[in-house]
């Protein structure tokens, strides 16, 4: 096969067998990642955990035959190579190869954005440019939001650590302890493990959940004033 019938393969998903490879290498990642993440049960039986073994040493051979082929048929392979997808391509096989402790397979997941190629369709792209342009109309005041969260993140950490401090050092020994209550407290997620117990902390905590509200309702609400102007601007 000739080199540019292959390229046209890998690189060009409006032909038919493009859109077969593509389909293909999607099929693999997920059942990689599905794969993977089944071997990581402590009940598995060791049967099955050779066969889940078996796939991934598969799976991992042919995107390391993509991974070639890719760099054979680029035009510019330097700039595939370097380049966000080339990146995550090589950092999905590596780990198989030099058998390092920290297992980076789990990053296929984001190969799955090739998987927007075969949707070419004209309201998909209007769509990522609107929500460009509304994110560089309120650029400025997210950053200056942002900057503020933070410094009420520190200073809810400066009050609830006094409040709590004495009743318990354990939880609230510092201020950079207190930072995960504040953190967890003001984007409203809540996670249990760390709470006031003390009259005063728990009043505290009460406005800090009522300001927490506006730290996730206000850019939200710019961001979709923001979409909408983009969208009627259109």
């Amino acid at each position: 096969m000739k080199k540019t019938s292959i390229k046209s393969i890998i690189e060009d998903a409006d032909s038919v067998y493009g859109r077969i490879f593509d389909l293909f290498i999607q099929v693999l990642i997920i059942v990689s990642i599905v794969s993977f993440s089944i071997s990581t049960i402590p009940t598995i039986n060791t049967q099955l955990y050779l066969i889940l073994e078996l796939i991934q040493v598969i799976t991992v051979l042919i995107f390391s035959l993509e991974y070639l082929l890719r760099i054979i048929v680029a035009d510019k392979k330097l700039k595939y190579i370097f380049s966000f997808y080339g990146i995550i391509d090589l950092i999905s096989i590596l780990p198989f190869y030099l058998t390092v402790s920290l297992d980076l397979r789990s990053l296929r997941a984001f190969r799955l954005l090739r998987l927007f190629r075969l949707f070419k369709a004209v309201r998909y792209v209007k769509a990522v440019e609107r929500y460009r342009k509304a994110f560089n109309t309120i650029k400025s005041e997210l950053l200056i939001f942002a900057i503020a969260t933070v410094f009420l993140i520190y200073l809810s950490s400066i009050g609830i650590f006094y409040f709590e401090n004495s009743a318990q050092p354990e939880n609230f020994s510092s201020i950079f302890d207190s930072m995960w209550w504040s953190v967890a407290t003001l984007t409203t997620v809540g996670y249990g493990d760390v709470y006031p117990i003390t009259t005063g902390g728990k009043i505290f905590t009460f406005f800090i959940l009522m300001v927490g509200l506006s730290v996730v309702a206000v850019p939200a609400g710019l961001f979709a004033t923001a979409l909408q102007e983009a969208h009627k601007s259109e």
